[in-house]
């Protein structure tokens, strides 16, 4: 697995352009939160569905980097090398031009997820490199219910397969209660979805 520099396209040329991806754009494999369509374009207006896709010999985690609690009241998805598992997840096509939008929005800077190059499958077979982001130094936790409602929502929306929708609608929380901003402004972005449909 190769590591990507912040704010560059990095690993981005060769087999990714022979797949659709041209100078102007990458592909991102997206697994946690922003599996939901309105809480990527917050931040990230120039996002394509591609397809539904799945990481071979990894599962999904969660946790805190450096123990420390986000944004979101709880620990935030990541993924973890484990032989024999699977993490599904969605192939967007970005622009480039929101690539250092989506390192920001990781965290990458401060050294809370590191960009990653991934070779993703989709359900035909088919594999796609693509960026991904996996936590460093973290100490695994629970997700808030908040947290947790977002991967779902994202999952249903997208139609990841019903087995993986069941499995995370199954994970433990830590059921934080409080206010969330950042959860209100992705109900707010659905909200407006919702109406204009």
């Amino acid at each position: 697995m190769e590591t990507f520099t912040s704010c560059t396209c990095a690993g981005l040329s060769g087999d990714v352009e022979l797949q659709n991806c041209s100078n102007e754009h990458f592909l991102y494999f997206a697994y946690g939160s922003n599996l939901l369509r309105e809480r990527l374009m917050l931040r990230n207006p120039s996002i394509v569905f591609l397809t539904v896709a799945h990481l071979l010999d990894y599962k999904l985690a969660f946790g805190s980097h450096q123990g420390r609690n986000s944004a979101w009241h709880g620990s935030t998805a990541t993924i973890v090398h484990s032989p024999g598992d699977e993490v599904w997840g969605i192939i967007w096509k970005m622009s480039i031009s929101d690539i250092c939008s989506l390192d920001r929005q990781e965290g990458v800077e401060e050294g809370i997820y590191v960009p990653i190059e991934v070779s993703v499958q989709t359900q035909e077979g088919k594999v796609f490199k693509c960026r991904s982001y996996q936590m460093t130094k973290f100490v695994f936790g629970l997700p808030s219910p908040q947290y947790k409602k977002v991967i779902c929502m994202g999952a249903k929306q997208n139609g990841l397969p019903v087995d993986y929708q069941k499995k995370l609608d199954s994970i433990e929380t830590n059921k934080y209660a409080g206010p969330l901003p950042l959860f209100e402004e992705i109900t707010a972005a659905l909200n407006v979805t919702a109406v204009t449909k």
